[in-house]
């Protein structure tokens, strides 16, 4: 019986753990002399003709998916489609967007067969035993959800062992890698029940075996991944164990694990100690990035969704770690929540700019099946897509029109702050402006919907031009001020030596000031270098920036600014 396990992420970039482990699962449980199973991947941006072909190849018996919110509507038309032409494959779908409303999909999507609800590992193979069996026993699979013959619907309960799982790491899945994000899972569950996440509901954490842990962080190391991934839902939840590992990751960095590899995990950031702050402010430049799920700053809000946050250490412990600038640092706010009006919505993301994360996700709520807010629609009353992904639409304390002016404002701060690309520009408009980072972005975001010629996706050079236009507008600003800012943004993150614009200042004093920096040992070109060269007319000083190789944590070339005052003979 041939079967394949279908994944399909959402970017090329993304690699997928579950169809490996589900192959894995498979090899370790079934007779592998009747069951061949083989892992199909692709991304929902592909023509769904070309996953489709993949997924038909050699005729399978047995499709499977891992499904999720990013890809349920591709796998539903794939599935139908399926069905339609070859009513004889058996469908199986499994994973957290069916394994909590099994019985929803079952009777909205004839053509799946079954459904795996919780962890797969041992109830997909257990699964395909029974259907290479001659009288086959579909109840003795855990977590086996299908229509029963009489019409009838039979739903188990999620399957939550507490054993570890089998190692998807095999020779296939190292070879499908090519350099793509690789994912790492060391522990399952959740110690918090956020009323709008899923983690909770897996049974508490269980933690694999910690040395396995360290054995696999070497082997995606030297894979070709230059990004690892933890899948853990707080990874710090062991204080002991975290620091062990991130120990491991430290003492390894550069020799069996190499330089330009970074490991990502999601952590809570209240919960760190002095000593686990001390480690990470000594880890290597680049070799870890953490994400830190703030949600909001709201207490009342916090309580809401049972999030349990010491609000003040978590603000210290952020600004301890973004310190020294050794360490990427991602915090995450949810516009949507409970008792978060727009105001309070907006002071939440005022202190979260202040922290001067690394980057800071501005994100909308999304209502999962499987997740109390969805369920208790009397404690947590509001209303939301009704297609994947489910996102807030309209609360007690966000109107529709409030949400809409949260994505515009979402939309703009992406582009200037989470691009890493004007970082300089927004602190300097703050400054000139006295008004909050929020408003910034928000002005900026209303004059791009009334400005004609503005796309969506414009090039970086005409979204600066339009930028340097729109605060011009504001009598506080004086242009060769704000063209230093800007100026400064280019050369730090764009190596191109083309100015746009709205930047460019012919003098022929540029020349001089070249020569000059070449004359001096301390300021000459390297040898086959690249710099780019400006004058900085309000600030009356030379800056060039020399591309050799950009920071690991911002990405960023460092600018070398020299007054005029300094400079003799130029």
């Amino acid at each position: 019986m041939l079967v394949k396990i279908c994944a399909l992420n959402s970017q090329y970039i993304h690699s997928s753990l579950a169809p490996w482990y589900l192959l894995a699962g498979v090899r370790e449980y079934a007779n592998t002399e009747k069951i061949h199973a083989e892992v199909v991947e692709g991304t929902v941006n592909e023509p769904e003709e070309a996953v489709y072909t993949r997924l038909l190849a050699n005729a399978p018996q047995v499709i499977s998916f891992c499904t999720y919110i990013w890809n349920v509507k591709t796998v539903f038309s794939l599935t139908k489609r399926i069905k339609e032409e070859h009513p004889e494959i058996t469908l199986i779908l499994g994973g957290p967007e069916v394994s909590y409303c099994a019985e929803i999909v079952l009777k909205e999507q004839p053509q799946i067969d079954f459904i795996l609800s919780g962890e797969g590992e041992y109830p997909f193979a257990k699964l395909l035993t029974e259907l290479s069996s001659e009288t086959p026993e579909y109840k003795t699979v855990p977590g086996l959800c299908l229509k029963e013959a009489n019409g009838a619907f039979y739903i188990s309960e999620p399957y939550l062992p507490r054993e570890d799982p089998v190692s998807p790491y095999c020779t296939e899945y190292f070879e499908s890698l090519k350099g793509r994000i690789a994912y790492l899972e060391t522990s399952r569950g959740c110690p918090y029940s956020c009323a709008f996440c899923l983690s909770g509901r897996c049974g508490g954490v269980r933690f694999f075996n910690i040395e396995t842990a360290k054995e696999n962080m070497l082997k995606l190391a030297n894979s070709g991944a230059k990004t690892i991934k933890l899948v853990d839902r707080t990874f710090n939840a062991d204080k002991k164990r975290a620091k062990e590992l991130f120990s491991f990751i430290i003492e390894e960095h550069g020799k069996r694990i190499p330089e330009d590899v970074c490991f990502h995990f999601e952590i809570a950031g209240d919960i760190l100690d002095e000593s686990l702050l001390t480690l990470l402010n000594s880890a290597p430049k680049g070799a870890i990035q953490l994400e830190i799920g703030l949600q909001s700053f709201n207490p009342q809000t916090l309580e809401a969704v049972t999030r349990k946050t010491n609000v003040a250490r978590l603000t210290q412990n952020i600004q301890t770690l973004l310190k020294p600038r050794n360490v990427h640092v991602h915090i995450d706010l949810i516009a949507g929540l409970p008792y978060e009006g727009l105001e309070s919505f907006k002071e939440s993301f005022n202190h979260a700019y202040f922290l001067y994360p690394d980057m800071l996700q501005f994100g909308f709520l999304k209502l999962l099946y499987g997740a109390p807010m969805r369920e208790n629609r009397e404690k947590y009353p509001c209303t939301y897509s009704k297609e994947p992904p489910y996102e807030v639409e309209e609360t007690p304390w966000l109107s529709k029109e409030d949400l809409k002016l949260l994505k515009r404002t979402e939309a703009a701060f992406d582009k200037l702050y989470n691009s890493g690309r004007f970082r300089r520009t927004i602190e300097f408009a703050i400054k000139k402006l006295e008004i909050t980072p929020f408003d910034v972005f928000l002005k900026f975001a209303e004059y791009l919907e009334k400005t004609e010629g503005v796309e969506e996706h414009m090039p970086l050079d005409a979204y600066t031009n339009v930028l340097f236009a729109f605060l011009s507008t504001f009598p506080e600003i004086q242009n060769m001020e704000l063209r230093d800012a800007m100026l400064c943004d280019r050369f730090s993150t764009n190596s191109s030596n083309i100015l746009p614009q709205s930047l460019k200042v012919k003098d022929s004093n540029l020349k001089k000031l070249r020569a000059y920096l070449n004359t001096n040992e301390s300021t000459k070109l390297p040898l086959h270098g690249k710099r780019s060269v400006a004058i900085l007319y309000g600030a009356e000083a030379v800056v060039y920036v020399d591309y050799k190789e950009a920071d690991r944590v911002t990405g960023e070339y460092p600018l070398h600014i020299l007054p005029f005052a300094d400079l003799k003979n130029a």
